[in-house]
């Protein structure tokens, strides 16, 4: 009996012996990095990290590679190298996390770290996760010091993005927190002054500067930064540059300042001597701090792109390059080279709204770059430079609804390869973690609810940036596709059509126009009456009475956006693809009037829809596609309806029945038009049609469509996977949302189409309930007789303006312009012929068949 216990004491003994030896091991790989840190002991210690995971059992164990991994992630942040800084500690969170570790403060020495290098690299969606994340750890031990860090780097991230507002209020929150320390107080009414300064709020951030101005550190850095930035502001050069080289003085007189922070700090010195007209100088300080950032730089000009990394410094540096450049072809090599960087931090980043607030940074240097091309067209007429400049302008065109298109393109070419399989899924689970969130923060739900959603989306992140570079060297062509000029105009020459892109700018909308062989270039001042007129126009679609209560004052506007658009620069084109942009996503193009006109008589008024058909897309790329295989044409409505309540929907049963009769249809109508049946069934249909109720949300709360049970907002329809042939949304606004550049409307509509749905018909405003049913019911008569939805589109409107049983009234284009077609160009099929050539095809086959006979009876 005890010779049995002896062999289990030792057997366990030696389990117990090899873990403290294991434990001892990596502790021994960390402080032989620790003493002797280079990239030769870095690179030692990353092999002895691949066998350390290969090997750790012990609770013990993981806790000694998360600190190796989190003090590798410093040597690597230190050293400039942030994107393996990130995933070191992205790794060594996650195993403290999933292990649930302790007896670490893995917020000090991992969470805020990673939270910064998430800011710094632009990716906002992790930084604000991240940071929550730490928070909520903080305030559940009750560490003051570290919600208060959390307070003011969540600011810096606000402040980033452009949300100075929200910054404000956190900031404020933060400090009315008891027994806050001194220092950190100063931070926080510094970083509050810095947002009120951006708000052009100057009294207000003088008052917080005049209360600390005996303070010392930190405090006293960002005190001269925004004392320097409010005497700009005033145009007092001299005060500024001499607040800057106090603040210049503390930074370089502390130890240890990372390469990057002086380079910052020698790029704002840059822009602040450009401000004050002394660009020679300011050319000095960039090439200092690109020789930071670059230690082996010894150029004169700028570096290559092979010398560059994922650092945002650079884009500064590079845009100020190209601002001080009097060089066309410099300015734009320099530009280019912010394009190029600005990509690389792209790289890192996995969430739709980073990836969009990073495109809404690029749009300032497009504009940028489309002037300067337009100078040179305008001076030399060259086309090569309208080409280039409507490049540019297509760039920043949909960048996240491009990227899925090609992302599914690929799933659809590949569809049993497990890395596309993983990343499909990854992106539907991060749609409907997000969605989860936004429902949670809506509802004001507990903070463990909502860091356990931000935690699943931590991960979800960690795992697409990892198998999205494993796909990029698997697929290395997939996303360096460019639109071809060549390409567009010859679709352009087969469909008889012209395209007009818009680039809705800051000081400028550029137009170009495009055709089988020409591409025209224009500029149109965007002054405050222009922007007042448009604003002015889309207004007038408020609600039915704003036109019929004006209608002269509306025929004015509309021939003047008519000719301010340079619309009739595509009258000699029956086909007419738009690509919006701005405040342009929301005209309605078919009710602009072609010339001026003082009738009051709508059918008689001479608007664009009688003369031209047209066709919306989010980019010219999207037009290009291929056409979408026209299947049995299948439809599945859903009709809420919403009887006796108060958004009871009176002629959608009408609507239904009509469409009904002219095509085969099942219809989800009442209570079975619930939010799990549409989902359930959607991807069974060719044609998907929804006639309900809409929102278009806030700034806060994103767009949304209703259901008989529930809504469904816009990022759970993102997570829905759809390749129906044509989806009609009959409810109101499903076009319209938070609007961002480039990217366009944050809308129901556009929540389809990032399902995968190529094409859409959706209405601009909140449409009648009885106009919308009369069109409707024609434009399924149409659709089914001639299977073009573009030509339905435009039949619909044609026959609702000569329709005899409609008063006048009722045909202004409030009630029948609000629809616009997103899509292809379908050609028109009349189903009658087609029957004809049925019928005719057998009977020649039929006298074939017999001649055949008649000749073998013969022979």
């Amino acid at each position: 009996m005890i010779k049995k216990y002896s062999i289990f004491f030792l057997f366990f003994w030696s389990i117990f012996a090899y873990s403290q030896e294991l434990e001892n091991d990596i502790y021994k790989a960390l402080d032989a990095f620790m003493s002797n840190k280079n990239t030769v002991s870095l690179q030692i210690l990353a092999e002895n990290e691949k066998i350390f995971e290969g090997k750790v059992t012990s609770l013990e164990e993981h806790l000694a590679l998360v600190i190796l991994q989190c003090n590798k992630a410093y040597f690597l942040k230190n050293n400039n190298n942030l994107k393996k800084a990130i995933i070191a500690y992205e790794k060594a969170w996650k195993r403290f996390s999933n292990k649930k570790l302790s007896n670490y403060d893995i917020i000090e020495y991992c969470l805020k770290p990673l939270g910064n290098l998430y800011t710094i690299s632009r990716n906002y969606t992790n930084a604000e996760n991240t940071i929550n994340q730490y928070v909520f750890l903080a305030e559940k031990k009750g560490n003051t010091i570290q919600v208060i860090a959390g307070i003011i780097n969540l600011s810096v991230v606000y402040h980033n993005i452009g949300d100075y507002q929200k910054a404000i209020s956190i900031l404020n929150q933060g400090l009315k927190i008891s027994k806050v320390k001194i220092e950190q107080r100063k931070l926080l009414e510094n970083n509050l002054s810095t947002n009120l300064i951006a708000l052009k709020r100057y009294s207000e951030a003088q008052v917080i500067i005049n209360n600390n101005i005996i303070s010392e550190g930190q405090s006293q850095l960002n005190l001269y930064k925004n004392s320097s930035q409010i005497e700009l502001q005033k145009g007092n050069y001299e005060k500024a540059i001499l607040y800057f080289n106090q603040a210049k003085k503390i930074i370089l007189k502390q130890e240890n300042v990372s390469a990057r922070l002086v380079a910052k700090l020698y790029t704002e010195e840059a822009q602040l001597l450009l401000q004050s007209n002394h660009p020679d100088k300011a050319l000095n300080n960039i090439f200092k701090a690109i020789k930071v950032l670059l230690p082996n730089f010894t150029g004169n000009s700028l570096p290559t792109r092979e010398m560059l990394y994922a650092e945002s410094t650079f884009i500064d540096i590079f845009d100020l390059y190209g601002d001080i450049q009097n060089n066309t072809t410099i300015a734009l090599g320099s530009y280019e080279l912010s394009f190029y960087v600005s990509k690389l931090l792209a790289d890192n980043v996995s969430s739709q709204e980073a990836k969009i607030l990073n495109q809404i940074m690029n749009r300032a240097r497009s504009e940028k770059c489309i002037e300067l091309l337009y100078k040179k067209y305008r001076s030399t007429q060259n086309i090569k430079y309208s080409k280039a400049a409507f490049r540019y302008s297509e760039k920043s065109k949909a960048y996240v609804l491009k990227e899925v298109y090609q992302k599914k393109s690929l799933f659809q070419l590949n569809p049993n390869d497990s890395l596309l399989i993983q990343e499909h899924q990854l992106l539907q689970r991060q749609e409907q973690l997000t969605n989860s969130l936004i429902q949670e923060q809506l509802a004001n739900t507990s903070s463990l609810k909502i860091n356990t959603i931000s935690k699943g989306l931590s991960e979800v992140s960690f795992l697409l940036i990892s198998i999205k570079n494993k796909i990029l060297k698997k697929y290395p062509k997939q996303n360096k596709k460019s639109i071809s000029i060549v390409k567009l105009q010859k679709k352009l020459e087969k469909d008889n059509a012209t395209l007009v892109e818009y680039f809705y700018g800051k000081n400028a909308i550029y137009q170009f126009i495009i055709t089988e062989n020409l591409i025209s270039f224009k500029r149109i001042d965007l002054n405050e009456n222009a922007k007042k007129d448009i604003i002015n126009f889309i207004h007038f679609f408020d609600n039915a009475s704003v036109i019929n209560n004006n209608v002269s004052e509306y025929t004015d506007q509309a021939f003047n956006i008519f000719k301010l658009l340079n619309f009739s620069e595509t009258a000699l084109y029956k086909n007419v693809i738009i690509i919006p942009d701005g405040l342009l996503n929301f005209i309605p193009f078919e009710a602009l009037l072609t010339k001026e006109t003082t009738s009051i008589n709508f059918p008689k008024m001479p608007f664009v829809v009688k003369y031209q058909n047209l066709v919306y897309n989010s980019s010219s790329l999207f037009y290009l596609r291929e056409r979408s295989k026209a299947g049995s044409a299948r439809m599945l409505g859903v009709f809420p309806i919403f009887k006796n309540t108060n958004k009871q929907l009176t002629y959608s049963l009408e609507e239904a029945n009509a469409i009904e009769n002219e095509i085969t249809s099942t219809l989800f109508m009442n209570e079975r038009a619930t939010k799990s049946n549409f989902i359930e069934n959607a991807s069974k249909y060719s044609i998907l049609h929804l006639s309900t109720h809409a929102n278009s949300g806030t700034f806060t709360i994103p767009a949304s469509i209703e259901f008989y049970d529930e809504n469904m907002f816009l990022n759970e329809l993102y997570s829905l996977d759809l390749d129906s042939e044509l989806v009609v949304l009959s409810a109101c606004e499903t076009g319209i949302g938070k609007l961002q550049k480039g990217e366009g409307a944050m809308s129901i509509a556009r929540g389809f189409q990032y399902a995968g749905v190529q094409n859409i018909l959706f209405s601009l405003w909140q449409i009648n309930d009885k106009a919308t049913s009369i069109i409707m019911q024609s434009f399924y008569a149409i659709y089914n007789n001639k299977q073009s939805a573009y030509i339905a589109n435009h039949d619909s409107k044609i026959d609702y303006l000569e329709n005899k049983n409609i008063s006048n009234i009722k045909k202004s284009p409030y009630y029948w312009s609000a629809f616009v077609y997103y899509g292809e160009l379908t050609p028109s099929i009349n189903q009658n012929i087609l029957i004809y050539y049925i019928i005719g095809l057998i009977v020649l086959l039929i006298l074939i068949t017999l001649v055949v006979q008649y000749f073998k009876k013969v022979s």
